[in-house]
């Protein structure tokens, strides 16, 4: 009996570390979430601080960073001239429903039975 007390111990004791190490990861789970929502945070503050600037001082950009608004205002133009080279998007033809006469009656459908008599419509 005492191989059993002393493993019911061990295993006790084996899902309380199971268990503590589960709620830390879950912790770390939920603080790595937090910090990329804040980090999110960040890069939006930061592109829409970037765009006003580029909007604002569109004539005159101080040269420390000319180059990264002309890179904006190129890459701009290539989405502009990407959109416009898009193919129209054709509407998808309707499928071709093959009507069927029934052997029995004659009745036209497309369906396994005759909507008339119920007899089989064959392949």
């Amino acid at each position: 009996m005492a191989f059993f007390e002393d493993l019911g111990k061990k295993t006790k004791a084996f899902a309380a570390v199971a268990a503590d190490k589960a709620k830390d990861t879950a912790e770390l789970t939920k603080i790595n979430v937090a910090i990329a929502g804040e980090q999110r945070e960040i890069d939006k503050t930061c592109r829409t601080i970037g765009e006003w600037f580029v909007n604002e001082y569109e004539g005159e950009i101080p040269d420390a960073v000319r180059d990264l608004v002309e890179a904006v205002v190129s890459s701009k133009a290539k989405i502009a001239e990407l959109e416009a080279s898009k193919p129209a998007k054709a509407e998808p033809a309707a499928p071709v429903v093959e009507e069927k006469a029934c052997p029995i009656c004659g009745a036209k459908a497309d369906s396994k039975f005759c909507p008339q008599c119920g007899a089989p419509m064959g392949e």
